[in-house]
């Protein structure tokens, strides 16, 4: 029986971080290698609001850069592939090529390694270097955070070893425009739009546009965001600093601007776009139950009001607070199973049933955040299968989620409207030079 690697908790010996550098260079080079034959030019540490878009919109192709790789990798083989929905790292293996089961069983082992297990989000671009053999050399993978680190895994003499490091990135802005014919994340996609990106999409215009029931085909969006690089190679994508959604003819506008109370988004008046309330607590699903006064109950089986929405999802699905407030109850009630109940400002309360189960620590009294986790999708209490039930209720009388006025945040006061108008001007002729299905990253 081959003996599993075993993964080097201890630190380092002697020139090992040299090494681990050489590795890094090595497998970014191979970002570039394997990646577009031509690169596209950048915007370096680039922010919309101090003036260093330029008037001109164009793509221009560069000469793919040249990787000389070290003398002991020559044999080794160099590939990548990237995160898609679903994956788990058996599977990206495979399309790597890897045929590793012993390092596979040791990185599931690693304290360190754990991190490319939690953290593997759609959209994420994943490096390797691999044998002829099929078995894993080197491989590097972006972590999540504010700090732009990278967790190396490295093949030595002792096993593999495994090290997040930080790396030193720029970041550039993309223009990217699509029409859409059948879903959201299909016209994203279409595109090369991350999925983190148009997740941003979907929360900025979420008090909006019901992203379950309102869109249309022909519907079509444009938008300005960030994208990290190293080494001219896109890392990780950031923030929607402008973005344009034309849903059932209608226009919708927004764009990020920071005060000195901090940053929100606003359409071209400046009137904020985020409400007090979201009109959904899943990211997306279909509504199988609406808000009525009379409705045949599949259990109870008798006519009675259902006085809430009920979304399909698979059990696990995250559930989100739909706006600040406060936990006034988490456990088991009736025939809601396992809910959460959370009180608002303005006498509201919101309700979530059905969980399958609650977010790590949730408790009585706990202050939850618009958008935060609270709960996952189950089919507790009187459930048929798994769905969420949610209710909204004002002074104590439930109300239809999808069509209760929602309050918005505060407009921008008027000493910030000069700085606001004169900071859109560049990016909404951005958005209007774009033309559906059309992509251009921002040249310096």
């Amino acid at each position: 029986m081959t003996k599993a690697p075993i993964l080097n908790h201890a630190p380092l010996p002697s020139g090992s971080d040299a090494r681990f550098r050489r590795v890094q260079i090595a497998l970014l080079a191979v970002f570039s290698l394997l990646g577009m034959a031509t690169a596209l030019g950048t915007v370096r540490d680039a922010t919309l609001y101090e003036g260093m878009l330029t008037e001109s919109l164009m793509a221009v192709s560069l000469p793919s850069p040249t990787w000389v790789p070290a003398a002991d990798a020559l044999a080794d083989i160099g590939r990548e592939t990237r995160v898609v929905r679903g994956d788990t790292v058996a599977q990206i293996f495979r399309r790597l090529d890897i045929d590793d089961e012993a390092a596979l069983n040791a990185l599931r082992l690693n304290r360190e390694a754990a991190l490319l297990f939690r953290q593997l989000a759609p959209g994420k671009t994943i490096a390797a270097r691999v044998s002829p053999q099929g078995e894993l050399k080197a491989l590097i993978f972006p972590l999540n955070g504010e700090k732009d680190a990278v967790l190396t895994i490295l093949r030595t003499a002792e096993g593999l070893e495994a090290r997040v490091t930080e790396m030193a990135v720029e970041k550039t802005l993309v223009v990217k425009s699509a029409r859409i014919d059948h879903s959201l994340f299909a016209a994203a996609d279409a595109v090369d739009i991350p999925d983190a990106v148009a997740m941003q999409l979907a929360d900025i215009f979420g008090g909006e546009i019901d992203f379950h029931r309102d869109l249309r085909k022909g519907d079509r969006f444009s938008l300005l965001y960030e994208v990290v690089i190293h080494q001219g190679r896109p890392l990780r994508s950031g923030r929607i600093l402008a973005a344009e959604f034309v849903n059932a003819g209608k226009t919708h506008s927004a764009f990020w601007f920071e005060t000195p109370e901090g940053g929100g988004y606003y359409d071209a008046q400046g009137v904020s776009l985020k409400k007090a309330f979201l009109r959904s607590p899943l990211e997306f699903s279909r509504i199988t139950s609406g808000f009525s006064l009379a409705r045949y109950h599949p259990i109870l089986k008798e006519v009675r009001a259902h006085r809430g929405i009920d979304y399909a999802a698979p059990v696990g699905a995250r559930v989100r607070a739909t706006g600040d407030g406060v936990v006034e109850f988490v456990g088991v009630q009736g025939g809601y199973g396992k809910v959460v109940i959370l009180r608002h400002a303005g006498n509201r309360h919101t309700v979530y049933g059905h969980l399958s189960g609650f977010a790590k620590g949730l408790h009585k009294g706990q202050r939850v955040s618009q958008g935060e986790l609270i709960g996952y999708v189950g089919a507790t209490g009187l459930a048929t299968g798994p769905h969420l039930h949610y209710e909204f209720r004002v002074d104590g009388v439930h109300r239809n989620p999808l069509t209760a006025a929602l309050p918005s945040a505060p407009p921008l006061s008027r000493q910030h409207l000069a700085a606001f108008a004169a900071a859109i001007e560049k990016p909404r002729a951005l958005l209007a030079s774009v033309e559906p299905v059309r992509t251009a990253w921002l040249i310096d």
